[in-house]
């Protein structure tokens, strides 16, 4: 069994808080302890690919994840990138805020957001497991149905999806509703805005921090009411993040989401169901999860999910209809809704392990 030891603070990336930089200072295997070290894989200025490794006295799977664009913080993710980090070679995908971002960039639509992830699993090549949860779950699928089109080797050994909303016409949530509720047009003259003259990125067009983090004192606001998940994880943070970030500040704290991927993913997502119908396409190119025939899939939901409805990531194997029995698997967990997918005691001692065994299971070709 191995576990992480103490913190490491470093600077922050593109001056974003707590956003990309080292996990952990050391993990212990055994007892053995073995320092962190942080590798800067991919730089553009919306994303960053970067690796966490220590000396591992033997091969361990490479897994890549893909934090969520979704204005929430890089580190409310920390607890599932800490639990992951002693007993794989970890990498992971990271989005820099938008308010920092020159407008000489250019936008940043889903399309970029999907090119990311394909370009990353490139970057890393064969064998690597790919994990992608809440928002970046369609991308992650997605990316990974355009390298089996192409037979393209860097096809993940392994594709896990969790609390992913690939078809929100399933079980539609709150959020569903509300985003199908109002024309692009709507969204884009009452909820987007430009960043202001004083930020890096003045007159980028954002879905601001300040309206997500209205919608999720909502959404917390709702969960005082009912006692649900969110609730109980203010009475009690049961997240094992050495750092210590704390679960409900992060939640309360956003950051901007490029205004074009928010646009795009309400057409996308909420309004035309793409992917579910067959319909998404990538710079011009048919996203067809049909083609995906070598990597195993895993989805996992949670049974008390209010953000992505029971069934929403399940649909994935729907739509990878040519995967062979043994290489899918789904797992609904009965106790926890969306954030206990990721971070808490049932991620720990439920999740992670079912987790960690398909991934030893489907080493890939």
């Amino acid at each position: 069994m191995s576990t992480l030891l103490t913190p490491l603070h470093a600077p922050s990336w593109t001056n974003e808080v707590f956003l990309g930089r080292v996990i952990a200072a050391y993990v212990m295997r055994g007892e053995n302890v073995y320092p962190v070290w942080e590798t800067v894989l991919l730089e553009t200025p919306f994303c960053s690919l970067r690796r966490f490794g220590y000396g591992l006295p033997a091969e361990v799977p490479r897994v890549l994840v893909v934090v969520p664009l979704s204005g929430i913080r890089a580190p409310m993710f920390y607890d599932m990138l800490s639990d992951l980090l002693p007993d794989f070679d970890l990498h992971v995908l990271f989005w820099a805020d938008p308010v920092n971002i020159p407008v000489e960039d250019g936008p940043f639509g889903l399309d970029d957001n999907i090119a990311c992830v394909h370009e990353a699993l490139r970057l890393l090549g064969p064998g690597t497991h790919l994990l992608g949860l809440c928002q970046s779950a369609l991308p992650a699928l997605a990316a990974t149905a355009l390298l089996a089109v192409d037979h393209d080797p860097a096809c993940p050994a392994s594709l896990a999806l969790l609390g992913g909303k690939l078809d929100t016409r399933i079980n539609p949530a709150r959020v569903d509703v509300m985003m199908r509720s109002y024309s692009r047009e709507v969204f884009a003259r009452q909820v987007l805005t430009t960043v202001p003259s004083f930020e890096p990125g003045h007159g980028r067009l954002v879905y601001p921090a300040r309206l997500q983090e209205m919608m999720m004192l909502a959404y917390v606001g709702r969960h005082m009411l009912s006692g649900g998940e969110v609730f109980r994880k203010m009475l009690h943070d049961d997240g094992d993040d050495i750092a210590a970030h704390p679960f409900i500040h992060l939640l309360l704290s956003a950051v901007a989401v490029p205004g074009e991927f928010f646009l795009d993913t309400l057409a996308t997502v909420f309004q035309d169901c793409a992917l579910a119908k067959g319909r998404m396409m990538w710079r011009g190119i048919a996203i067809d999860p049909g083609a995906i025939t070598r990597t195993a899939l895993l989805t996992i939901e949670a049974a008390r999910d209010d953000i992505a409805g029971l069934g929403q990531t399940h649909a994935a194997h729907g739509l990878c209809g040519a995967l062979a029995p043994d290489l899918r698997a789904h797992h609904v967990q009965e106790e926890i809704g969306h954030f206990g997918l990721f971070h808490g005691k049932v991620w720990r001692g439920e999740i992670l392990p079912r987790l960690s065994a398909f991934i030893t299971a489907h080493p890939g070709p």
